[in-house]
Formats: structure tokens, C-alpha cells, sequence
């Protein structure tokens, strides 16, 4: 089978959810036999660092990246809101990378195209035109929750205003072109219902995020339980709002009752504030080389999101590592957990610091849930195994 897969942003290598989320279709493809050919949007945001891609990966994907200028234009931003228009949307709509993308169609035939996000969906008549192939959306969220929650917890009204008529208009695009695809590959069970209820007449599969099973852990190193830690992109505004609610309104809890307790936050683009300040109990680490070589030591993860849709990469591989996550509902979503025996949650800043703490007491208790964490990962979320059943759903397509 050859899939051509379009990705809003190069999936390698994969630095953060939405990369991870899409290197992942891609190694699990290939290792189910599929022919894959990678095109990708490059920004200033994220560009491709050519230089960071491995001879094999370039070899058996093709890799090949189209930059396109995605900064915020006022008088764009402007026009695209008396239009109606979703601003979101629009910025990814570039000459350049259709011409790309029209020259791979008319040179090659492939079976499947998978569409990474509803970002690049502008590209499926143009797809439609020059190619037989089936489209599959790939839908790592419900974008247009994120900036509607999003707009609900910011402060300032001409900014809440601005980002709820983002939401809005990101909406009225989702649910307008729903079923222009051929099928829908959700990663939660919340984001196939919504695609249901609101109109999706399409097939719909959920496949959620798989990892490569970690293999045994480096025993010299003992995960110490008073090391909590946050690990995330600090440009992606769930993060950040996050992170800034643990600060505010948890940690000092935590801090204060259990002063032996330290918490550890890295991401890259971590703000500048955060990197100078002093706060009691925490240290600002920033962007880390290796994730993994950062996490080794703790076994704590706090992933406090109040915004968001899709599953959390992040949460999966902690999970898989044995990690003890507190989360919350929303953090959570999508994941087969259930709470206090492999994930613990906790939506209110009391509910929270008690998670922590209950689990900076009880040691034996904290690793019982990382071991079951572990576990529940093996179970269901194996990349190999998701990928086969992705692809039953393309052969299922192609069949009609």
C-alpha cells in the first residue's frame, strides 16, 4: 500500500504531542510493510531540521518539507474575520505548497492520503483533482475546543473576544467540510462522538496515540517520589495556562506542607519570567536535549491542562515508563484509565495538592499506580498494533 502523508508541521524528529502524534503513524506504517511518502509544512515556528533527520528516515519516507509563512498578519487576520473566514485555516492555504503537492500527485499514484490535522484540508480538492487516492483526516482534536476554552479563562475582554470568534469561525469550517474526506482516523472516543453528533456521515475509527514499548529501564537509577516534573511545549497555550495555575494556586500548597518536595518544569520556549524567577521548590530546567534521560529520576508527572481536546502523547509515555501522572479530567481525555489505580485526577487546585501530596506520602502506593500505568499502556496503545488496525480501515476504504 502507498500513503502519501501530509503533515502541518515536520514529524521529525518528533520534539513535541503533535510531532510524536504523527512520526508515530509514520514508523507505524512503515513497520507494517506500507510505502510512505512524507510532504510537510515547514514555519519559522517549526522548521525541518534537514540536518537532524537520520539517512534511514529520509530513505524510506522521502521526506520533503514546503515552508510557509504562517506569522500573524493584521490586514489577513482582518479580511478573514469580515468574511467570516477562519483565520486558523487560511494562513496554512500557500501557492507553494499545492504546487508541491500537485507535482507529487501527477508523478506518483498512491492508494491513501492521510491528512495530518483540519489544517490542511483546503488541499483535498486539489487532491481529489490529480489523484484516485482515498482521503483520510487524521484528527489529532477538536480544534475549535481548545480556542473556545481557551477564550473562556483569558482575562482581558477584547482578547476573550477575539479568540471566541476564532473558535467560532474554526467551527462553522470543521463542521461545514466534515464529509469531504473519505474516513476519519479520531485518536479519542470524545472526538469520534462529536464528529457523530454534529453531522459526519463519514466512516470514523479512533486510533489513538501508540509508542514503541520502552524496553527494560536502566535499574541503576531509582525514580526519586519527591521529583515531580512537567514536561511540555510552553507555546502551546493549554501548557502554558497550565503550568501557571500550578504555580499559582497548587504548588504553593504543596510547598508549603511538604517542603522537601521539588518540582522540575522543561519545554522549549519556556517564558522568560518563569526561567529568571525564584520560586520556592522549583526548578525552571527549559528545552532538554533527551526527554527521556530528564525523566529518569523522577517519578512524578503533573500535567495540570484546563483546556485542550485529543489525547495528551506526553501522558502516554509517561504512563509507559511507570510514571505516576496527576492529571485532570481534561488532561485525561481519551485515555482508558481508571482513577486511583493507574492515573489519579484532579480538577481543582485543593483536589490537586492533595493528589500530590497524598502520593509524596505513600511511596509504595505512588509506584503501585506507575507500575499499573505501565501496564494499561502495553495493553492498548502498542504503535504496532494500532497501525495494523489503521490499516484494515484504509483497506476497508479502498474496497468501496
Amino acid at each position: 500500500m502507498k500513503v502519501l502523508q501530509l503533515c502541518n508541521k515536520p514529524p521529525y524528529p518528533p520534539v513535541d504531542g503533535g510531532t510524536m502524534a504523527m512520526d508515530s503513524i509514520t514508523q507505524g506504517l512503515l513497520q507494517e510493510g506500507c510505502e510512505v511518502r512524507v510532504l510537510a509544512v515547514e514555519t519559522d515556528k517549526h522548521p525541518a531540521r534537514q540536518g537532524h533527520l537520520p539517512d534511514t528516515y529520509r530513505e524510506a519516507t522521502r521526506f520533503e518539507a514546503v515552508y510557509v509563512n504562517l506569522r500573524v498578519n493584521p490586514f489577513d487576520a482582518a479580511v478573514a474575520m469580515l468574511c467570516g473566514e477562519s483565520y486558523h485555516v487560511k494562513r496554512y492555504v500557500s501557492h507553494a505548497f499545492a504546487d508541491k503537492l500537485r507535482d507529487v500527485l501527477q508523478q506518483e499514484q498512491f492508494d491513501v492520503v492521510h491528512v495530518e490535522s483540519i489544517f490542511l484540508t483546503p488541499y483535498v480538492p486539489l487532491i481529489r483533482k490529480h489523484s484516485n487516492a482515498k482521503v483520510i483526516l487524521r484528527a489529532h482534536n477538536v480544534e475549535h475546543l481548545i480556542w473556545r476554552r481557551v477564550a473562556r479563562s483569558t482575562r482581558h475582554g477584547l482578547k476573550r473576544w477575539y479568540l471566541k470568534h476564532l473558535s467560532l469561525t474554526l467551527r462553522a469550517y470543521e463542521l461545514e467540510h466534515v464529509n469531504d474526506y473519505d474516513g476519519v482516523a479520531c485518536i479519542t472516543r470524545n472526538d469520534a462522538d462529536y464528529f457523530k453528533a454534529n453531522g459526519c456521515r463519514r466512516p470514523i475509527i479512533v486510533i489513538p496515540f501508540g509508542i514503541t514499548l520502552p524496553g527494560n529501564p536502566d535499574k541503576s537509577i531509582v525514580p526519586q517520589n519527591g521529583f515531580l516534573y512537567h514536561i511540555g511545549a510552553m507555546d502551546w497555550m493549554p501548557n502554558r495556562e497550565g503550568v501557571e495555575w500550578l504555580l499559582e494556586k497548587v504548588w504553593p500548597v504543596v510547598h508549603r506542607e511538604v517542603p522537601q518536595a521539588h518540582l522540575f518544569l522543561a519545554g522549549r520556549k519556556m517564558p522568560e519570567r518563569w526561567m529568571q524567577a525564584h520560586i520556592d521548590g522549583v526548578t525552571v530546567v527549559g528545552e532538554v536535549p533527551d526527554a527521556q534521560a530528564f525523566i529518569t529520576d523522577k517519578q512524578i508527572n503533573i500535567v495540570p491542562l484546563l483546556s485542550g481536546s485529543g489525547i495528551r502523547v506526553k501522558i502516554i509515555e509517561a504512563m509507559a515508563s511507570g510514571k505516576t501522572v496527576v492529571t485532570t479530567t481534561m488532561g485525561a481525555a481519551g485515555i482508558d484509565y481508571t482513577d486511583g489505580e493507574n492515573l489519579l485526577i484532579a480538577d481543582t487546585p485543593d483536589d490537586f495538592a492533595r493528589q500530590i501530596k497524598r502520593l509524596l506520602s505513600d511511596t509504595t502506593y505512588s509506584h503501585r499506580v506507575g507500575e499499573a500505568a505501565a501496564r494499561l499502556v502495553a495493553e492498548r496503545y502498542d504503535r504496532r498494533r494500532l497501525a495494523s488496525r489503521l490499516m484494515e480501515f484504509y483497506n476497508e476504504r479502498l474496497a468501496k
